[in-house]
């Protein structure tokens, strides 16, 4: 039984999220875990203080809460009408994120799965703080859906690399498991710098070869440029269904995500944008 976390905040933008979830596993068992937060803005000591007649406003926001998750867990049940498909709820007055990083851990949670907003004007992603913080903190892969996302089977998976990391196959199990199940290829992207690569990147890439071994693949080369244009650069030119990276934080996830150009410009990728955190070999 696969279990899936999925965040909401009760807009359009998170029930297409969801939607792409419950789409992407149909033929899996799955528990989907439906989250909401709330964290009344006047709950502040000094205000509560200063006014025990707001004292009961928490209340209200639970109820709200519990009330707008069981209308989405019935819409959900009664759309899909998946009978290997089990929606649970969960109300907590707390953080998005200090939640979501609870209940991944309480309910050993495999995978998030999220929505997150395109930049205005654009098709691109413009990842907000949510998304940036579970990406960087959560333990298990985290997949990113862009708003108003209408679900296609990934055929076509991009995954850059740079041989860095010593893959392991556990760690690319979610991977895996969706190439095998549609079919799909595999393209491993690498930016080549001026360099060869050096024993240790040879040896992982070997390495991934094995774990790859069993799906379609195919690796792709590209002259020393920002992995971010390259990456643009492939899926407009070839096209992909769906985007795969592990973090890696020696590489470009800081740059990413930190840096102020990047954030203006956003990141252009139009697909579902698979995360997996790094293991450290133990």
């Amino acid at each position: 039984m696969r279990k899936i976390l999925l965040p909401t905040d009760f807009s359009d933008n998170a029930y297409n999220a969801l939607k792409y979830a419950v789409e992407l596993y149909k033929d899996d068992d799955c528990t989907f875990y439906l989250l909401n937060t709330y964290t009344p803005p006047i709950y502040q000591t000094e205000y509560v203080m200063d006014a025990p007649a707001q004292l009961g406003l928490g209340d209200m926001y639970r109820a709200r809460s519990l009330e707008n998750l069981k209308r989405l867990q019935e819409r959900a049940t009664d759309e899909f009408k998946n009978p290997g498909h089990v929606f649970n709820t969960r109300s907590a007055f707390n953080t998005l994120i200090d939640e979501i990083l609870e209940t991944v851990d309480k309910e050993q949670i495999d995978l998030i799965v999220m929505g997150t907003k395109g930049a205005t004007g654009g098709q691109e992603i413009l990842f907000g703080t949510n998304t940036v913080h579970v990406i960087n903190k959560a333990n298990c892969p985290v997949i990113a859906v862009p708003s108003k996302f209408k679900y296609d089977a990934p055929k076509e998976i991009l995954f850059p690399t740079d041989y860095e990391i010593d893959y392991r196959e556990e760690q690319l199990d979610g991977l895996l498991h969706l190439a095998k199940k549609y079919n799909a290829k595999i393209n491993i992207l690498h930016v080549s710098s001026s360099y060869e690569l050096n024993p240790q990147q040879k040896t992982n890439k070997s390495a991934l070869a094995v774990t790859f071994g069993s799906v379609a693949h195919e690796y792709h080369e590209v002259p020393d440029t920002e992995i971010i244009t390259a990456i643009s650069d492939f899926q407009s030119n070839q096209g992909t269904d769906f985007l795969v990276m592990v973090q890696n934080r020696h590489i470009f996830f800081e740059r990413l995500f930190l840096e102020p150009v990047i954030k203006k410009i956003g990141f252009h990728v139009n697909v579902p944008f698979m995360v997996i955190p790094h293991q450290t070999t133990t």
